[in-house]
């Protein structure tokens, strides 16, 4: 055998180890690249989905307190979120039941007590109060959220 066959065969010899060698590696490592990518895919927050919401406003609820031996007011506007399509029928229903809620709640408060809570306490007060209200009168409330978009103090 001459030389130039024997560097020949060694060259194909050694191609023949070094592509079985890729391939081993490909189908060992394969396996390990799918789970990372589903490990990846999993830590990957759900799509956020999009509701439309609308605002039915609740205006002009009045609550007087007395303090000091003069009458105090609270003006408060406030609007309920809901979702897009709910019928307005239901809410026009719980209106008197919002403002009914919202008074005798308020009313539980001293003025300088009321004053002092910031609008965000203040709405999520109101809000726990009226689902509290709803529950108690073993119905559901047509409504997810309760703002409050004007607040006059008096």
């Amino acid at each position: 055998m001459t030389t130039t066959r024997l560097i020949i065969l060694l060259l194909v010899l050694n191609l023949l180890v070094v592509s079985s060698g890729v391939v081993v590696n490909y189908l060992m490592l394969r396996p390990l690249a799918q789970a990372a990518a589903w490990a990846e895919s999993e830590r990957a927050e759900p799509p956020v989905v999009q509701r439309e919401y609308e605002f039915y406003p609740v205006e002009k609820v009045i609550v007087s307190l007395r303090e000091g031996g003069r009458e105090r007011y609270f003006v408060l506007d406030l609007a309920l979120l809901v979702e897009a399509g709910e019928r307005s029928e239901q809410l026009k229903k719980a209106e008197p039941l919002v403002r009914s809620s919202v008074v005798s709640y308020l009313s539980t408060y001293r003025f300088e007590e009321l004053r002092a809570l910031p609008v965000s306490e203040l709405q999520h007060r109101l809000e726990q109060a009226l689902f509290a209200d709803f529950a108690e009168r073993k119905a559901q409330a047509p409504f997810l959220q309760v703002l409050v978009s004007k607040l006059i103090v008096q």
